[in-house]
């Protein structure tokens, strides 16, 4: 007769979901992880300018894509945090440096990971981990809330725990807040707190873990105008400087305010007034 216990473990080990299969890192060069069920989606065509397009952040861009390129051919490098100013470029930029890389002739792996599925990193790391890929893991529009765990999640990519952060991989991730943070969650946990250099101390400290911080800010009005006239260069729009400075100085002024983002909606709707497809 065969035993219960036995017959037990059989019907759980069939009720078990199969193991998800190792993924296909040839099938592309950037991937889009996802959960329930864990997997890697290869992106086919990922959306992104050109690096030489990318203005008004000439000290950000020369120091990513410097740590991007020493990682890709198998140098130590830091974790960064890109943070600052909405619309100047911080996610754009990340994507730009690894297609330099690639262009390079340099084999370096995009994998974006949503902030709500950071809980799932330690299971995404154990495919990275095993691959003999080099991977930039790419965090978008980092922040949290008062009462969100998540960020403990982030440490362990981070710190690595007792194995340590795979060799193979390396974070890059964008937040318009320096600590990760709101300024008056930090202000309002000091004045509650017994013991007020503590009580932020751990999720502030978040952000010292990357060793690269570059900092985004709002660009001048020439810059604007720079960037703008970049797009028209590269995509063969002919117009004359003073209509297209006259005309890009009242778009941004209707929007009240000036930035890489805003550049690009203005360039959109010059170019569809022209009949042209970007």
């Amino acid at each position: 007769m065969t035993d219960p216990l036995l017959r037990i473990a059989e019907a759980l080990e069939r009720l078990a979901p199969a193991a998800a299969p190792a993924p296909d890192f040839g099938a592309a060069d950037a991937f889009v992880w996802q959960t329930a069920p864990d997997r890697l989606v290869p992106v086919a065509a990922v959306n992104r300018v050109d690096l030489s397009l990318l203005r008004g952040i000439d000290r950000a861009r020369d120091t990513l894509l410097a740590n991007t390129l020493q990682f890709a051919r198998g140098a130590a490098a830091n974790n960064a945090l890109l943070w600052g100013a909405r619309g100047m470029g911080k996610s754009s930029l990340v994507k730009a440096v690894h297609a330099e890389a690639l262009r390079q002739g340099l084999a370096l792996k995009l994998v974006e990971l949503a902030r709500e599925d950071l809980p799932s990193v330690n299971r995404l790391m154990a495919h990275l981990r095993a691959s003999g890929q080099r991977f930039v893991l790419f965090c978008d529009d980092l922040s949290f809330s008062h009462d969100d765990q998540h960020y403990k999640s982030l440490k362990a990519v981070l710190d690595g725990g007792i194995e340590g952060r795979p060799a193979n991989v390396i974070l890059y991730a964008t937040s318009n807040r320096r600590h990760l943070m709101p300024r008056d969650m930090i202000e309002n946990e000091r004045s509650s707190a017994i013991n007020p250099s503590e009580a932020v101390e751990e999720k502030v400290s978040l952000s010292d873990r990357f060793g690269l911080w570059l900092g985004f800010h709002s660009c001048d009005q020439d810059e604007f105008f720079a960037m703008i006239e970049g797009y028209c260069a590269a995509h063969g729009v002919e117009i004359a400087p003073e209509v297209l400075r006259a005309e890009a100085t009242e778009w941004y002024r209707t929007r009240g305010s000036r930035s890489g983002r805003v550049a690009w909606q203005f360039f959109t709707d010059l170019a569809g007034r022209r009949g042209l497809a970007l």
